[in-house]
């Protein structure tokens, strides 16, 4: 079966890995071109680009030159499935309907539910129990097309993000490696999605990180599992910025003091009350630096029971 794959970050590579295991032809990986990164804003090359390398694969860089040449390309290697996976471009409708078992995404979650860009982080955003992979088949909307096939996995109460994001790659892999099996077998059958369950997940920005103390304890730990590693939830400390990497909920019930009140100080980490509950965190990050534990940020910087953090 000739496939060629279209996706850029890490979350796409396990599947790249498993469709060269797996022994799929792969006669072109299109990725997004090199882009500056980091405090010297080097150039870096997609982790899909690097990961295609290694396997001796031709890669092409989309958004270099004319995207009509590229389309035209990709159609030119005649394949009979396009992968795509996280690649972050609304495809033409040519591509769209070029290959004869068309264009098939692997979207992080389990449609129609957190359509969009960040389906992990709102799904811990929004405290939800299960989540998943689906392999959907391309239309021209935005994560749309009927499901081929799905797996579900609970999400763990202490999970990041990032943790979940690494999980769901390698399930995902498993799941596009079966979907184009059963494809080219002609077993698979699309599933319109139920529009009643539609929930869209926008991209994420800076404007989510400020922490609301005044919420739920489990609402707050959400947030600050679900903004990890990036853009992370945020506090003032006085007039200090910090970031809240890892914390737990270490009481449900309501603290008399005001929201974002440093009940108690230990090795454990810092005790904060919120709307209802209190939050325990465990680490920290002042900006700029490396994230540290809270007995490490406490050496360095002193906080007692009574000072206030803001957002």
């Amino acid at each position: 079966m000739r496939i060629v794959l279209m996706g850029s970050p890490d979350f796409a590579v396990p599947t790249l890995d498993a469709l060269v295991e797996a022994r799929f032809d792969l006669p072109l990986v299109v990725t997004q071109p090199d882009r500056p990164a980091g405090r010297g804003r080097r150039f870096e090359e997609t982790a899909v680009k690097t990961a295609a390398r290694a396997h001796g694969l031709d890669v092409l860089d989309w958004g270099r030159g004319d995207r009509v040449a590229v389309t035209e390309q990709v159609l030119g290697c005649k394949p009979d499935a396009v992968v795509v996976v996280a690649f972050g471009h609304i495809l033409r409708k040519s591509l769209l309907e070029g290959p004869p078992l068309g264009c098939i995404n692997l979207h992080a979650s389990l449609l129609p539910r957190w359509r969009g860009v960040s389906p992990v982080h709102y799904a811990i955003l929004h405290g939800d129990a299960w989540t998943g992979v689906s392999a959907m088949q391309m239309d021209a909307g935005v994560d749309t097309g009927p499901v081929l096939a799905q797996r579900a996995v609970g999400i763990d109460p202490e999970e990041t993000a990032g943790e979940l994001v690494t999980r769901l790659a390698g399930m995902g892999a498993d799941l596009m490696v079966h979907t184009l099996r059963g494809l080219s077998a002609g077993s698979m059958t699309p599933e319109p999605q139920n529009e009643t369950g539609a929930v869209y997940a926008p991209k994420l920005n800076r404007s989510l990180s400020p922490i609301r103390w005044e919420r739920p304890v489990n609402s707050v730990h959400n947030q600050i599992r679900g903004l990890q590693p990036w853009p992370g939830a945020t506090t003032f400390l006085g007039d200090r910025l910090l970031k809240i990497t890892a914390a737990r909920p270490q009481a449900l019930a309501t603290s008399e003091a005001e929201p974002g009140t440093v009940l108690s100080v230990g090795k454990d980490g810092i005790c904060v009350a919120c709307g209802e509950g209190v939050l325990l965190v465990t680490a920290l990050q002042n900006p700029g630096r490396k994230p540290m534990s809270a007995d490490e940020f406490l050496r360095g910087h002193p906080v007692a029971a009574g000072e206030r953090l803001s957002s």
